[in-house]
């Protein structure tokens, strides 16, 4: 237990001193765990959804060469079948389409056909003998540049079809792709895939496409001599959509660049509704020409089931735990506040208790003075007992008036007016009080009472408050920041006569009285009445701020 209890008592410490900072300091970190949580379960799920699609990506690049090659096997076979005949017809040529069964075994290409290699000086006798072969004819266009030794039009294309017929006649060297492609497959002796082109077929379309061509060349010793190109057209996308067919791709977006990735060399895309940012790239080589894949992840911006639960747990526990801290700062400052109450109001209760001595002791030496002074002054014992009892009820009520204050500061004027209180009622004389708001300390309070109720009595036994329309004027001021002079000047009494012997009264006053102020007591016995003048200190509320902080405590 020993110890235990001093890291209680530290992790109080903190709770207390820090009531705000902890509980949020306990939501941060465990707010922190979660967003680790999240992010190593989202770097898992990207790990694994890369692999995913590094595996999809796989896949569909080698359905694209698998067809491909699949088309490549069919032109070698063409090639050779036709560097095996002397002559190349209409009716042969469509035999040997008709076995590869183009419609079952072929998809993704729009035929296979036959381009001849026809000099510059043998086109027209070409175009004549073709009009025997072709219904119709054909004609090789557009007519060769000036330079340009000989023609490779489109001769044979099957199927036979509207689409494909357009391509009938077209010199394929003219244009700078396909003549670039023929040139290195008939170096290489295999089949060679063109770059992005718009096939001939299309028409008013310009939807992507790309030619693989395989050369066929003449049978014979000596320097094989080229006689043509057997090929096959494609349509990018569909070409795409029947290599699709071996691979199913998924939520993923595909797209195919020709040679390489850049603006204006998109083959075919495949999009999706909600493209992420994850992509994945393969290069593959359809018919020795380059190509480029790149497959794109959707949605990867927002997070996975399992981390979304892992968030929203891991905030709720963070929330519930920072209400839980909350509740115990709370309830540990409350602790503290209450052990620190008590502590003051011990201290308050202490030092009330020791006041109450001194005030006591303080009264009991003040009522033993005025006990003594009032036994020598007095000549029978019922004079005594009348003299005793009126002091003491002045004690009495100034006491009265420091309760009600809690013995804290008491006005001048509400000393005054209670011990003159019996005087003012009978209505047969004048009082006039003035001054202005002047506190007065406990002890100096008690004083300036006793003084006041000896005034008083002496005034109606002897002075103005003896005679009916008799007037006793009391006025106070200050003299400065500590000290308050108080003038008490009767009038219209008895004459005063100036031979009178010293009474209790006085040397009550001017020994007693001025003692506790601290400050002398000018008494004269003036014939129109007595003059009082008493110097009285004016302490700094400070002094009684112990009182104020039990006030609030209460």
């Amino acid at each position: 237990m020993s110890k235990i209890k001093p890291a209680r008592r530290g992790s109080r410490r903190w709770l207390v001193r820090y009531p705000r900072a902890v509980p949020l300091l306990i939501f941060l970190l465990t707010s922190a765990v979660t967003g680790v949580s999240v992010y190593a379960i989202e770097r898992s799920e990207a790990q694994r959804e890369r692999a995913q699609l590094h595996q999809t990506a796989q896949g569909i690049a080698s359905a694209l060469e698998r067809r491909a090659d699949a088309n490549s096997a069919y032109l070698r076979a063409g090639a050779a079948l036709l560097a095996s005949q002397d002559t190349i017809g209409a009716e042969g040529f469509t035999r040997f389409v008709a076995e590869l069964r183009l419609d079952s075994d072929y998809r993704g290409a729009d035929g296979i056909g036959w381009a001849p290699r026809v000099s510059r000086n043998r086109i027209a006798a070409f175009e004549q003998s073709m009009a025997e072969e072709i219904p119709g004819g054909l004609q090789v266009h557009p007519a060769l540049a000036p330079g340009q030794k000989y023609a490779v039009p489109v001769t044979f294309l099957h199927p036979d079809s509207v689409r494909n017929r357009r391509a009938i006649g077209f010199d394929m060297s003219s244009e700078p792709v396909r003549r670039e492609a023929m040139l290195e497959a008939a170096k290489s002796a295999r089949p060679v895939a063109s770059g992005k082109l718009v096939l001939e077929q299309e028409g008013q379309d310009e939807e992507p496409g790309f030619l693989i061509y395989m050369p066929v060349y003449e049978r014979g010793g000596g320097t094989p001599r080229l006689r043509g190109y057997i090929y096959s057209p494609f349509n990018a996308m569909n070409f795409l959509g029947a290599a699709l067919r071996l691979e199913s791709p998924g939520a993923f977006g595909i797209r195919l660049y020709d040679a390489e990735k850049k603006p204006g060399s998109v083959l075919a895309e495949l999009p999706i509704s909600a493209p992420g940012k994850m992509t994945v790239e393969k290069r593959l080589s359809i018919a020795n020409h380059p190509w480029v894949l790149e497959v794109r992840a959707s949605n990867p911006d927002t997070l996975s089931p399992l981390s979304l639960l892992t968030l929203i747990f891991g905030l709720l526990i963070a929330s519930l735990l920072m209400v839980v801290a909350r509740l115990l700062t709370q309830q540990a400052v409350e602790d503290q506040e209450a052990l620190a109450w008590l502590e003051q109001q011990n201290s308050i209760r202490n030092s009330l208790t020791r006041e109450l001595n001194h005030r006591v002791k303080n009264t009991l030496a003040n009522v033993l003075s005025i006990v003594a002074l009032t036994r020598r002054r007095s000549k029978d014992i019922d004079s005594f007992a009348e003299g005793l009892d009126g002091r003491i009820r002045a004690l009495s009520a100034t006491h009265d008036l420091l309760t009600q204050s809690d013995w804290g500061t008491t006005p001048i004027r509400l000393v005054i007016e209670v011990e003159l209180a019996p005087y003012a009622k009978a209505g047969e004389h004048q009082l006039n009080l003035s001054g202005p708001d002047v506190e007065l300390a406990p002890n100096d309070a008690l004083s300036l009472g006793l003084a006041v109720h000896e005034l008083a009595t002496n005034a109606a036994k002897y002075g103005a408050l003896s005679a009916p329309g008799g007037k006793v004027a009391v006025s106070w001021y200050r003299l400065s920041d500590t000290l308050a002079r108080i003038e008490w000047i009767e009038a219209g009494g008895p004459k005063v006569l100036t031979g009178r012997t010293r009474g209790f009264g006085t040397d009550l006053i001017e020994k007693i009285v001025a003692h506790e102020l601290g400050n002398p007591v000018d008494l004269r016995f003036e014939e129109h009445g007595v003059e009082c003048s008493l110097t009285v200190p004016v302490r700094e509320p400070a002094e009684f701020a112990m009182r104020a902080r039990r006030k609030l405590g209460d």
